[in-house]
């Protein structure tokens, strides 16, 4: 049997450097599938006021989680290594401390202050980032399906974003400096809007209207996609928002809806084949 656990032992070691290697394989694994229609695992840096407080709140409660972690896996090695068996006499008992009540009192307070923390401080970054905003420049509703967008623009044309994993879908356009609120709807199931460089997650409900904004300071494009599995399409549910300057903007304005009003073009008259009289 001892020989059995030591043979284990030095299996387990010899692991670990190859558990390692395969978690930093993952992970570049999961940030090239970016190319490939999804986005990246790694948080993007934020270009809208409430994707920063999205970004500042993962921080935030990043903190406390890692202390935690930190704290209960030493906590958890100094007991296996202080109190292991091969150096314990045969018949040996730790120390219990069951029925103290300072420790039951400090480990039963200190959670859950620091989960009372974190959801008050979630709750009030959350009902600033996902209320109707009544100052906006302009609104544009988002309409999800099986398995795309459709954004409305008050412009009078709607851009339609179907999804596709054969290359970019058609962009959801924005200027720049404005501030944009967006209605979102569901036209069959429940769907999920996300861009991490933006907003956090919105869903878009059948007969429910969800809110949520954003006001880009810079020119660019970023990248999302579904995040509610709504169906054998939804990883073709990309999302591209892209801000361009009010000049450009604009004039892409103009294209959309001379496109939208254009009329098709008449049948053409064909020549009669009756004989003459």
């Amino acid at each position: 049997m001892t020989w059995t656990v030591k043979l284990f032992a030095v299996k387990e070691r010899g692991r670990l450097p190859l558990t390692i290697l395969g978690l930093v394989a993952a992970a570049f694994l999961l940030n090239s599938c970016e190319g490939l229609g999804g986005i990246s695992p790694i948080f993007p840096t934020p270009v809208s006021p409430n994707g920063k407080d999205i970004y500042d709140m993962y921080v935030v409660i990043s903190i406390p989680a890692i202390i935690v972690f930190i704290g209960v896996e030493a906590a958890l090695l100094w007991v296996v290594l202080r109190y292991r068996r091969a150096k314990q006499p045969a018949d040996y008992r730790p120390p219990q401390i069951h029925g103290h009540q300072g420790l039951e009192i400090v480990w039963t307070a200190v959670p859950l202050i620091i989960v009372l923390a974190i959801a008050g401080y979630s709750f009030v970054v959350l009902q600033k980032n996902f209320q109707p905003v009544t100052n906006q420049d302009m609104e544009i509703t988002v309409r999800g399906h099986q398995f795309g967008w459709d954004y409305v623009y008050a412009d009078g044309f709607t851009v339609h974003q179907e999804g596709t994993l054969a290359g970019e879908v058609t962009p959801f356009v924005v200027p720049t400096h404005k501030l944009v609120r967006l209605v979102f709807e569901g036209t069959d199931v429940i769907h999920s809007w996300w861009v991490p460089a933006i907003s956090g997650k919105t869903d878009a409900v059948p007969g429910y209207s969800n809110y949520s904004w954003l006001k880009i300071d810079q020119e660019g494009t970023w990248k999302g996609e579904c995040a509610e599995l709504c169906g054998v399409g939804h990883s073709q549910m990309q999302i591209i928002v892209q801000a361009m300057d009010q000049a450009k903007y604009d004039q892409w304005v103009k294209q959309q809806v001379a496109a939208a009003h254009a009329s098709p073009a008449p049948p053409s008259a064909k020549p009669s084949t009756s004989p003459s009289p």
